[in-house]
């Protein structure tokens, strides 16, 4: 179901401005909040009946698991990540008690370097790199969570969470490479521009599970990640406001499975890009949609709209693109200080 302007309304009642931070602004405190509500969400059982999830926090996964296909590569990317930041963010609220905000990594300061960054502190962060033959990680809160979904779009497959850091990826979460895509004038030339030289920065700098495209969501710093390039597709938008409030295009469909890409005027200028190895990623043919994969709902044809549905599957109520693009308007309501 799609909100209506009366729950948005009670939703706005009910709530007041939630302000995030990056992580290594928090307390040690709030650090420890944020992660105890985390694992909160790991020992909450699933009520959705969405395949083969276990618990909340797979919940939270499958919603980017199963329309996959439909939300990379595609107009709706950022505004669809933008509402399930909000998902998880209002799950941590709601169900586990967390009183803080959804934090977010601060990537240019640890670009080149994530291997040391506070954020994979095995105390006060998410556990360090992986090790071994499976590279899981073992030390941090989550060194002992068993994720159900992936890879790619397969399920009952129990893995860790594992992790390969490459300090050589990283270095495309720079500023240099945000710089570059925040100077694009409109929608269509920015959004791509985002979803390649900061977004696999910060997923294959990680690497592991984080290189799942599909599934990565079963490593919790998925979501300190994508609320960041949320923070700078907001950054994007403040540009110009309002004019960039109803600024969305591109397509609704991506391109078929192992086709190239057309040369795009988005790509970082004169900045190289790095993927990570092939022997990293996930089976190829883990990441083929099936043939029941979801379509796209509310446009009329193959371009993104304002009127585009961002279906999460019952996590919470289900928006629609229009509805996400204010963060200080009445179903959001939230902003980045």
């Amino acid at each position: 179901m799609l909100f209506s302007p009366t729950v948005i309304s009670l939703v706005a009642l009910l709530t007041s401005t939630a302000s995030r931070k990056a992580w290594h602004r928090l307390t040690k405190s709030e650090k420890k909040a944020y992660i105890d509500a985390e694992l909160c969400l790991m020992k909450k059982p699933a009520t959705l009946g969405l395949p083969a999830t276990k618990n909340r926090f797979e919940e939270l996964q499958a919603i980017h698991q199963i329309p996959a296909s439909i939300t990379h590569g595609v107009g709706a990317f950022l505004p669809y990540h933008r509402l399930h930041m909000h998902a998880h963010e209002r799950a941590m609220r709601e169900e586990c008690g967390y009183k803080g905000a959804q934090p977010y990594w601060d990537e240019p300061r640890d670009a080149g370097r994530f291997a040391s960054s506070s954020v994979l502190d095995p105390v006060t962060g998410f556990g360090g790199n992986g090790a071994g033959a499976l590279r899981c990680i073992t030390n941090g809160p989550f060194a002992r969570f068993v994720n159900s979904l992936g890879p790619g779009y397969r399920t009952s497959t129990p893995h860790c969470i594992h992790r390969i850091v490459n300090d050589t990826v990283s270095l495309m979460s720079g500023q240099a490479y945000v710089d570059e895509c925040l100077a694009l004038p409109n929608y269509l030339s920015f959004w791509p521009c985002l979803e390649l030289a900061p977004h696999v920065g910060g997923h294959g700098g990680v690497g592991g599970l984080m290189t799942d495209p599909i599934a990565s969501p079963g490593d919790p710093l998925f979501y300190l990640h994508h609320t960041w390039l949320d923070k700078l597709f907001w950054e994007w938008q403040a540009r110009d406001l309002p004019a960039r409030l109803a600024d969305i295009s591109g397509p609704n469909t991506p391109l078929p499975f192992g086709s190239t890409p057309p040369p795009s005027d988005s790509t970082p200028a004169g900045l190289p890009i790095f993927f990570p190895p092939l022997d990293t990623l996930p089976p190829l043919d883990s990441l083929i949609p099936p043939p029941d994969a979801p379509l796209p709902e509310g446009d009329p044809g193959n371009v993104t709209t304002l009127s585009h549905v961002l279906n999460m599957l019952g996590v919470i109520p289900s928006a629609t693109i229009r509805d996400v693009m204010d963060i200080g308007g009445p179903l959001l309501c939230y902003e980045y200080v």
